[in-house]
């Protein structure tokens, strides 16, 4: 059987270690535009910021591993340009040559993932100094900006936003964030961005809200970023205003599309065409509590659909289960967590909800310094099932988050957090747990 993977990174690798782990002898071909394999995008901030100290930290495994370990001919700057599926066959260009390749297939996967959003009506897109953040050369490049400039504007307040400002800020830059938007981290309600906001502030970053950009300024180095309202003025500038997925070459197939150009899938990871299967950020991703096909593309999933993807394709039954939408980002001494839907979502829905919001602490009150923590919970008004949660706090997120996560998979009513066996010691929580303080409130 021929195996071809488009993509080399995390949901396309994950496949193909299934592949070779579920078939003997299994033909694999592997097409990556860039020059680098399976690695932890994630942490490219962190590495910019200098708390990692190099990219090479971040490669799982190289590409000669895949080679020489595993037998898959592995290729680099391999741009896949289209996709005969009746002869089935995959063709492109090798971005160092300009030389035309074509590779024939059985079963082929899409993993492809997305590229970040330059907007084309910007105006000065040709000057130096301005920044995407995607990928290990995207890194580099940027390290290389920042040595000699003291003041970045990024723009976008979501994830890469938040940890970009963080990472910069540690690096003794100047910080300022133009968000189009009336708040950072719109993925939370509005009654959480003032924590945010006000976490910015105290560490010296300037904020611009609900400012349009219009472009840049400057002589061959950016030097202003134009909104609709003034010219800030700036020594570098990252974007990070979103991400569309990188399935053009789709478009003269018959391989469905969602309007926003994301390969559809089922359950198995198969597309609309016979013997293609997709996975990651190019694919949607089944929403258990929307229970609709969404878009969120986060490493975690990448990783499960692709894992899911190479099952299928060797034929070993497995069904992706689907996300509930959990995120956590680290955002100077906060942590921010959601899972599920927020109000807003749930309106949007036309889900009749009701929400529970306390103040807490990260631990027993009594032990030396307990954290506060902002929680809300997000609950159906009618069957008082979980929706979905948000927590703010500089200690105890993350397993709150968790376990939120976990009862809105098994989809428990609030009512039901309060008897979760969930563990205790003064150091670690008090002897209700602040999701149970919360869910004692149903109705109150």
């Amino acid at each position: 059987m021929k195996y071809c993977i488009i993509g080399g990174d995390a949901a396309g690798m994950s496949a193909a270690m299934q592949i070779v782990r579920n078939e003997k002898d299994a033909n694999i071909t592997v097409l990556e535009k860039g020059g680098i394999y399976s690695y932890g995008q994630c942490g490219l901030p962190y590495v910019v910021g200098g708390l990692i100290p190099s990219t090479d930290e971040l490669i799982a495994r190289s590409i000669e591993t895949f080679r020489e370990k595993y037998g898959m001919d592995a290729r680099t700057f391999h741009e896949v340009k289209a996709i005969d599926t009746n002869s089935k066959k995959v063709s492109g260009i090798h971005t160092k040559t300009g030389q035309s390749f074509e590779v024939p297939y059985d079963k082929l996967l899409v993993a492809t993932g997305v590229s970040p959003i330059i907007p084309k009506q910007w105006t000065g897109l040709h000057l130096q100094g301005i920044y995407p953040l995607k990928t290990i050369p995207d890194a580099e490049n940027l390290m290389a900006g920042l040595k000699n400039v003291q003041h970045v504007t990024i723009i976008g307040g979501g994830y890469i936003g938040l940890e970009m400002a963080e990472n910069v800020l540690r690096l003794g830059k100047k910080v300022r964030i133009i968000q189009r938007s009336n708040q950072l981290g719109n993925i939370f309600d509005p009654d959480f961005a003032p924590f945010i906001h006000e976490e910015a502030e105290k560490h010296g970053i300037e904020l611009c809200l609900e400012e349009e950009v219009l472009g840049f300024k400057g002589d061959d180095h950016v030097q202003f970023v134009k909104t609709a309202k003034k010219d800030y003025p700036t020594d570098l500038v990252i974007v990070s205003v979103g991400v569309s997925p990188n399935t053009g070459f789709l478009k003269e197939t018959d391989v469905a599309l969602n309007e926003q150009g994301v390969v559809v899938v089922n359950e198995s990871m198969e597309t609309s065409v016979d013997g293609v299967y997709a996975a990651g950020d190019c694919a949607t991703h089944y929403h258990r509590v929307k229970k609709l096909n969404d878009h969120i593309p986060l490493g975690t999933t990448a990783n499960k659909q692709g894992r899911i993807a190479g099952l299928n394709m060797v034929g070993v039954k497995k069904p992706f289960k689907g996300i509930v939408g959990t995120s956590i980002i680290q955002f100077m001494d906060l942590t921010l967590g959601k899972t599920g839907l927020s109000n807003k979502e749930a309106e949007k829905l036309n889900i009749p909800f009701a929400e529970i919001k306390i103040t807490s602490k990260s631990h027993a009150g009594y032990y030396p310094n307990p954290k506060k923590l902002e929680i809300k919970l997000t609950y159906h008004k009618e069957t008082e099932k979980l929706l979905g949660a948000q927590i703010v706090g500089e200690e105890g997120v993350d397993k709150r988050i968790d376990v939120l996560a976990t009862a809105l998979y098994h989809e428990m009513d609030v009512e039901e957090l309060a008897d979760l066996d969930l563990a205790y010691a003064p150091p670690y929580n008090g002897s209700w747990d602040p999701i149970q303080q919360a869910s004692r409130r149903l109705g109150k």
